[in-house]
């Protein structure tokens, strides 16, 4: 009996996810961002195929400032480096820093959120006050004064699991400060689940809280954590360029904030070279924008009721 339930349970399953996908990629906002988002995530991921290595003040092979021509499709920096290499480049470490913050973000603020739900009274109290603190203090303006203190104390030398000091800190630092919107989200849809009558079962037949929010409550919320989650990748991406244009990125792994930054202390606006300026300031925000209309995407196919009737 229970296998041909299953076995029934399977292709209406497939159906269902038939039925978003294709109510998803039919949305204006998701092709749009879809489209750019995966351009971006190509370029990142090979970026020495498409521009060669990383240029440095040693290999750079243009003149200073260069306007873009057939040679540099996006001009040179102040020390004749092709913009084009630095920006292709800088995706890798901008879209990594934005996605591995978000991941911190996104465990962080569900447990915190799912436990807030469940167990209420004091438990609820207390992480609904933490959760204040982080949701009305900017996430930037803690992270911009933890980033230097915590770079002073580890130093910028060596690697931590594979990235350098500096960009390790900026992750962890935005992914421990952008989770509060998560929480609350997930907390007030864990209050309405919980009152369920699948819930109730599975107390009656002697599954643990732990097991209740893992396997029966944690699955219901995946639709609002993704939704959301897409909007939290562009709300990383805004804080890491601007900590990255204060100094706190690493050179040496240039991000697109980095770059920025150099053509700002490179004085590129007042040299008219909006190339400079121009080219990374132009991937932060389609990249931003197109995470949040995939987040909106995902929203509306989520919740038909949010949809606008014409």
């Amino acid at each position: 009996m229970s296998k041909s339930i299953v076995q029934h349970s399977l292709p209406g399953r497939g159906r269902a996810l038939q039925s978003f996908l294709r109510k998803f990629v039919g949305h204006g906002g998701a092709q749009v961002g879809l489209v750019c988002l995966v351009f971006f995530l190509v370029v990142s991921a090979m970026p020495t195929v498409l521009v060669g290595p990383l240029q440095t003040a040693i290999n750079a092979t243009g003149d200073f400032l260069a306007p873009p021509s057939s040679g540099h499709l996006l001009g040179t920096d102040e020390v004749g480096r092709d913009v084009l290499n630095l920006v292709v480049h800088g995706a890798r470490i901008s879209l990594t820093i934005a996605l591995l913050a978000t991941v911190i973000s996104l465990l962080v603020g569900t447990a915190i959120g799912m436990m807030a739900g469940y167990y209420g009274g004091r438990v609820e109290v207390w992480l609904m006050r933490l959760t204040d603190f982080f949701f009305f203090m900017p996430s930037f303006v803690l992270a911009l004064v933890i980033t230097p203190v915590v770079l002073e104390v580890m130093g910028r030398g060596g690697e931590i699991l594979g990235f350098r000091p500096s960009l390790f800190v900026i992750i962890v630092v935005i992914g421990m400060t952008s989770w509060a919107f998560v929480a609350r989200i997930v907390r007030s849809q864990t209050l309405s689940l919980k009152e369920r009558t699948f819930i109730d079962r599975a107390r009656v037949v002697g599954s643990s809280n732990l097991s209740i929010m893992v396997k029966h409550i944690l699955p219901n919320l995946v639709p609002q954590i993704a939704a959301n989650g897409a909007l939290v990748v562009a709300g990383a991406i805004y804080v890491e360029t601007s900590l990255s244009f204060l100094g706190l990125g690493d050179p040496l792994q240039p991000s697109w904030g980095t770059l920025l930054s150099q053509a700002q202390r490179a004085g590129a606006a007042s040299a008219g070279a909006w190339w400079y300026l121009g080219a990374p300031g132009v991937c932060v925000l389609t990249v931003s924008l197109s995470f949040v209309l995939i987040g909106n995407a995902l929203d509306d196919t989520f919740n038909p009721r949010r949809r606008v009737i014409p």
